[in-house]
């Protein structure tokens, strides 16, 4: 009979922590607290304990359920998916941690799977040879992964014909006779699965629903564009509007191809780019400044409902490419941002700056726009030859 520790009642975490950690370690499997189910884990360097966890769950090659690898962060994912595409780092920066798993291709024969024993990769992978990958928040999880040497193995505490284990009692009246340890936290933050994304041919689709949305998903998938200036009151906002207006008619050709009507099934529903700015040394709720309002009603393009925003830590999260109208604005954001530094560049593709019109003459901002928009013309250009099918470019196959 296994043991059950209650983490709310417990005195000393780390302890808890070592004696979850030397269970694993030892092969054996241990009933721990995510922000969804409650997971049986064990280590996936041992093939013993990947066969009981098999057996005791009823899983085998032709099993719709399949156990994921849970990991520590969205880096270590890449040594499985050790070519992933852009869609699926895109999903793990945004995603993880957090109640989504992340179905990759890990095929390549330098990928880590390959180093593990061949019962344990054979049941991870499914028919195409995909693996489930995932980043839990819950805390327990995220200290257990300091200390655990190699990857571990996570099932949802969940047996055919039962119901899921969603609190610590119900994972104990299921399996206190079948496991080594339970850590109970009582009733999960979620309250149900976690959501299972395949990515494959830059297309996402729900293959098990779960806490997120598939409309959820679909935002996480949107490609998103971000330019920064000063004080996002006249450079900046004037790229927006230049670039939406530019990628417009891409769009409307996306929208026509994939038809007016949303995905059926599980098929997550395709979203254009989103373009947005903000500034460095920018206010909340500015409007632009009164000239680059009339500059861009010169282009057809309308900046009156504009309101600036200060760069924050969830924008440069989720951009896809960020922009700067200087090399010193490129600087700042990687000084703070130094993870963002390789999707990050200056607008001017020769390297140098766009200067700021602030306090010139309508004409300053006329050759400012002009300037602005040739360098975004060049830009996309550039992304529909080089980029376009990495960053925003989407299968050719409708979704």
């Amino acid at each position: 009979m296994g043991i059950v520790i209650d983490l709310q009642q417990a005195e000393d975490p780390r302890d808890i922590v070592h004696r979850a950690f030397q269970a694993i370690a030892e092969g054996k499997l241990v009933i721990v607290p995510t922000e969804t189910m409650y997971a049986i884990v064990c280590s996936a360097l041992h093939a013993s304990a990947t066969d009981q966890l098999a057996r005791l769950l009823g899983l085998d090659g032709s099993s719709l359920q399949r156990p994921s690898l849970g990991l520590k962060s969205a880096d270590e994912a890449w040594d499985y998916a050790c070519h992933p595409e852009p869609l699926a780092v895109r999903l793990a920066r945004r995603c993880w941690p957090g109640p989504i798993t992340l179905r990759l291709a890990c095929n390549d024969p330098d990928s880590s799977i390959s180093r593990l024993p061949e019962i344990v990769s054979s049941l991870l992978r499914d028919q195409a040879g995909r693996v489930g990958l995932r980043v839990p928040t819950h805390r327990i999880f995220h200290h257990l992964q300091q200390y655990t040497p190699g990857p571990v193995i996570m099932a949802d505490a969940w047996r055919p014909n039962e119901p899921p284990a969603l609190s610590g009692a119900e994972a104990r009246a299921q399996f206190i006779d079948h496991v080594s340890l339970i850590l109970d936290d009582g009733p999960s933050r979620y309250g149900g699965p976690a959501t299972e994304v395949v990515v494959a041919q830059s297309q996402c689709q729900v293959t098990r629903p779960g806490v997120v949305e598939n409309a959820a998903i679909a935002q996480f998938a949107q490609p998103m564009i971000l330019l920064v200036c000063t004080g996002n009151t006249c450079r900046s906002p004037m790229a927006q509007a230049l670039l939406e207006h530019r990628l417009q008619p891409w769009v409307d050709e996306q929208h026509r191809r994939r038809g007016a009507s949303s995905p059926s099934g599980a098929s997550v529903r395709w979203l254009p780019p989103r373009v947005i700015s903000a500034g460095l040394a920018a206010g909340q709720g500015m409007p632009a400044s009164a000239e680059a309002i009339d500059t861009m009603e010169r282009w057809g393009l309308d900046l009156s409902h504009h309101q600036s925003r200060p760069v924050s830590d969830a924008m440069i999260r989720n951009a896809d490419l960020i922009l700067t109208m200087t090399r010193s604005h490129r600087e700042g954001l990687i000084n703070r941002w130094p993870n963002a530094a390789a999707r990050t560049h200056v607008l001017r593709l020769d390297g140098g700056d766009i200067s700021d019109p602030i306090g010139c003459p309508a004409s300053i901002y006329q050759a400012c726009a002009e300037q602005i928009d040739r360098e975004l013309a060049g830009w996309v250009d550039r992304l529909g030859t080089e980029l376009w099918a990495e960053i925003l470019e989407p299968s050719s196959q409708s979704a």
